[in-house]
């Protein structure tokens, strides 16, 4: 596999073992509509590839990804075909990623926010630096946490924590995610690599087949869950898309100013 044409997302190979990385560190990896057209293409493709055996998942630069581009927001606040293709562009990436066999390692080194923390907790295994910030902003810029969060955030780390969390957009450190079951481990910054790269070499070396299936026998609740409520969540931001409120919050934020809301 050469895994061609993507410019978004940097892929090496070090044997077994494929590393994914988010490859716009100018803008600390924000998605953008490319970035997503890649991401859905990219786990079809590894689940074919032979020499792929474990998958480390990475930002380049000082982010893991900071979710959505809000200037691009901006721009498409009224093209409501964009939202809709971007809607079914989110829900087929997470499925995307569980119909990968090969179990996906989240080295999160920086910033992992909105669609970027739904994806890093979609990794079978998650290891963050103690002071990457993790945050599932939405409601933040008016909208409903529906791209995934609102069903992997509580079935991670139990629903009283995470209606805090969700419903006031709240950054949380790497090391409170490790605490509160959110995330697999934290660790200090210079250890982030030996340690992503220790459980990649286990996997890698590990019993093929066993693997493979374990993976797919533990992503099975994950995507009842998904299937179950993705659709229903979806419509819901879609419903946020269009109020007054969204449209406040983006404009403030690419004007660098503290929204107002109306409540409509």
């Amino acid at each position: 596999m050469r895994y061609e044409n993507y410019e978004t997302l940097k892929i090496t190979r070090n044997g077994k073992i494929l590393t994914v990385a988010f490859n716009r560190p100018e803008l600390r990896n924000a998605t953008n509509p490319r970035m997503h057209q890649e991401l859905l293409r990219v786990w079809p493709e590894i689940g074919q590839d032979p020499e792929t055996h474990v998958v480390i998942l990475t930002g380049e630069g000082k982010a893991f990804s900071a979710g959505g581009d809000i200037a691009q927001m901006k721009r498409n606040l009224d093209d409501r075909q964009r939202w809709n293709e971007s809607m079914h562009e989110a829900k087929r990436i997470l499925f995307n990623m569980l119909d990968c066999d090969r179990p996906v390692i989240g080295r999160i080194n920086g910033a992992a926010v909105g669609l970027g923390s739904t994806v890093a907790l979609m990794c079978d295994i998650t290891i963050a630096t103690e002071t990457a910030k993790i945050c599932d902003p939405h409601v933040k810029v008016g909208l409903t946490a529906g791209d995934g969060g609102s069903v992997l955030w509580p079935m991670l780390a139990g629903h009283a924590r995470t209606r805090l969390l969700l419903l006031t957009g709240e950054t949380i450190t790497g090391r409170q995610a490790a605490d509160i079951g959110l995330i697999t481990e934290a660790v200090p910054a210079d250890k982030l690599d030996a340690r992503v790269n220790e459980i990649a070499e286990k996997i890698a070396n590990g019993a093929t087949t066993a693997i493979r299936t374990t993976k797919r026998a533990l992503v099975m609740s994950v995507r009842a869950q998904l299937e179950a409520q993705m659709d229903g969540h979806l419509g819901l931001e879609t419903m946020s898309y269009l109020s007054d409120d969204h449209r406040i919050a983006v404009e403030a934020f690419v004007d660098g100013a503290t929204p107002v809301f109306t409540g409509r």
